[in-house]
């Protein structure tokens, strides 16, 4: 599905990534854990078009779309929940969601896009609820939540989640991990990015260990999370698997 090659990227004069290598197959999840300012969200950013300073091959589906804007990325079929989830505030559950499906709005058809909405609704039931409130007055978790909905609306064939239990509550984030493995099972491929290393792993199949850069430790999840150095440094204590 996504291979990445020799990516390196810039703000400015400043590399944040050193020749990062790494792929993700159809119907994968595949993590990548490292501490702050390690360059896990720049991967993330990169892929979808937002780090327009950059050198290396993205393959999409053997497609380089390096490059691209960010918009056209979205038409290939790849989606950006970003950091922070970054919703329209002062507008509606519907109408973020309806922004969300904007790439299908010209050649789509409007009966797919509420299907689709339908779709979301039944794997976030409380947004059906919240429908018509302004996504601002949502909790946190809700904000997250229609965070991921409007990123499928898009339909997309990879999806990239950065931090999504970013400032949760710990049942909260248990919910949205619950989720992603719903997407899992119905074969979203994904590209995760996330504070709880344990968590990320227990659902991810593989996982890259970034360091200032660059790919210091990858490999199958297990293996990982019985790996002593990345234990000691990004683990800490161990968690009830509650998402299965």
């Amino acid at each position: 599905m996504l291979k990445v090659q020799n990516l390196k990227s810039y703000y400015g004069r400043l590399q944040a990534l050193r020749g990062i290598s790494l792929h993700v197959g159809k119907g994968e999840i595949v993590t990548l854990i490292g501490a702050n300012g390690a360059g896990k969200s720049t991967i993330l950013n990169t892929v979808a078009g937002l780090v327009s300073q950059n050198e290396g091959k993205i393959l999409l589906e053997g497609k380089d779309i390096r490059g691209l804007a960010p918009e056209r990325i979205v038409r290939h079929g790849v989606a950006l929940v970003p950091e922070g989830r970054q919703l329209f505030a002062p507008m509606t559950v519907v109408d973020n969601l309806e922004l969300g499906a904007y790439v299908r709005h010209k050649n789509g058809s409007k009966i797919e896009i509420r299907q689709d909405m339908e779709m979301v609704f039944d794997l976030f039931p409380v947004l059906k609820e919240r429908r018509k409130q302004l996504a601002g007055t949502l909790s946190g978790g809700e904000q997250q939540m229609l965070a991921i909905a409007r990123a499928l609306m898009s339909r997309p064939r990879l999806l990239l989640l950065d931090e999504p239990s970013m400032g949760l509550a710990p049942k909260i984030s248990e919910e949205i991990f619950r989720t992603i493995v719903r997407l899992k099972k119905q074969e979203v491929t994904i590209l995760l990015v996330e504070q709880n290393a344990r968590m990320a792993l227990e659902v991810a199949g593989r996982g890259y260990v970034i360091e200032t850069g660059q790919v210091v430790v990858q490999g199958p999840s297990a293996d990982l999370l019985r790996n002593h150095e990345v234990e000691r440094a990004y683990l800490g204590k161990t968690y009830e698997k509650v998402w299965e």
